[in-house]
C-alpha cells in the first residue's frame, strides 16, 4: 500500500508551509504579463509560475479550464506542466471539479488518479452535487493509489451559498452534509485521511466540528478574494497541524512575469500563512 496522500500532504505542509499556489493562466492574466493569449503564452506562463514557486509552495493547483480552452494543445501544455512538477517533487492538485454519475466517474478517476495516465496528479477537486456516493470511483481509486480528493463543501463564491446552505429533509445544511460524509469515509481508515474538503476562507464557520474531518482542507478566497491569514487561522483554529492548505492565486500571479518577483510574493504569503497556522 502506498503512503497516503493525507500523510504526505501533512508532512509537506509542516516542512514547507501551508501555501498552495494557483496556476491560473486566464486570458487576462497572460495578457497582463505582456504575452499573447495563445498556446505559447499558456506554456510560458504555466512553466514560469512552477519554476518560481517550486521551492516555496507545498502544492501547486492548475485550473484545468484555462488549459482546456485550447483543446488538445492546451492539454499538451498541462501534461508537460504535470511532468515537470513530478520531476521537481512538487505536489499537484488538479482543479477540475469533476462529478458525474458513477459509471462516468470511473473514466474521470482513471484519467486523473490512474498510475498510467499522463494527467495523473496527487489529488483533484470534486463536485458532490450528483450525490456523495456517485463519487465512490474517485474515493476507491485514491485509496488504492495513495492519492487524494477534495470535495466542494462551502466555496468562496457568493452565488454558491444558496445551494450549499440549503437544508435536507433531516434539517442538515448541504455543506455540513458534505463535511459529515467525508469525515465518515476518512474514519474507515487509520490515521489522517486522504479525502479533504474545499472550504472558503470567506465563509462562516459551518455546522460541523472542523477538526472531526480527520482529513485536509483546501482553502480558497485568500488574497484577491478578500480573506487574510488571520481569518483562516480563526476559522480552522482547532484543526490538527498541517491539515489546512491555503490557495493563493492572483495576489502572486500579478507579480509576474519576472520569476524573482513571483518568488518573493510566494515567500511572503508562505511566511504569513505559516506564522498564522503553524
Amino acid at each position: 500500500m502506498n503512503e497516503s496522500f493525507g500523510v504526505r500532504l501533512q508532512e509537506r505542509i509542516r516542512d514547507l508551509g501551508p501555501l498552495c499556489v494557483g496556476i491560473d493562466p486566464s486570458a487576462t492574466m497572460i495578457e497582463k504579463w505582456g504575452r499573447v493569449d495563445s498556446v505559447d503564452g499558456l506554456e510560458f506562463f504555466s512553466l514560469a509560475v512552477l519554476e518560481a514557486v517550486l521551492d516555496t509552495a507545498a502544492v501547486v493547483k492548475p485550473q484545468v479550464s484555462y488549459f482546456e480552452r485550447f483543446g488538445s494543445e492546451g492539454y499538451r501544455v498541462l501534461e508537460r506542466l504535470l511532468e515537470d512538477a513530478r520531476d521537481a517533487n512538487v505536489m499537484v492538485i488538479a482543479d477540475v471539479k469533476r462529478g458525474d454519475i458513477g459509471s462516468t466517474n470511473e473514466g474521470y478517476a482513471e484519467a486523473w488518479l490512474g498510475d498510467a495516465s499522463p494527467l495523473r496528479v496527487d489529488a483533484l477537486t470534486l463536485s458532490p452535487f450528483l450525490g456523495i456516493e456517485s463519487l465512490t470511483p474517485f474515493f476507491r481509486r485514491a485509496h488504492e493509489s495513495g492519492r487524494g480528493a477534495f470535495v466542494l463543501s462551502a466555496t468562496s463564491n457568493a452565488e454558491g451559498r444558496q445551494i450549499q446552505r440549503a437544508r435536507t429533509a433531516d434539517d442538515v445544511s448541504v455543506e455540513a452534509l458534505v463535511l459529515q460524509s467525508v469525515a465518515a469515509l476518512n474514519a474507515q481508515h487509520d490515521g489522517l485521511g486522504s479525502l479533504g474538503v474545499v472550504l472558503g476562507a470567506t465563509r462562516e464557520r459551518p455546522e460541523f466540528d472542523l477538526p472531526a474531518l480527520a482529513g485536509p482542507y483546501l482553502v480558497p478566497g485568500v488574497g484577491a478574494q478578500g480573506a487574510n491569514s488571520d481569518q483562516v487561522a480563526r476559522l480552522f483554529d482547532r484543526c490538527p497541524l498541517g491539515t489546512v492548505l491555503v490557495n493563493v492565486g492572483r495576489s502572486i500571479l500579478e507579480r509576474g512575469p519576472e520569476r524573482s518577483a513571483l518568488r518573493d510574493a510566494a515567500r511572503r504569503w508562505r511566511d504569513e500563512l505559516s506564522a498564522a497556522l503553524l
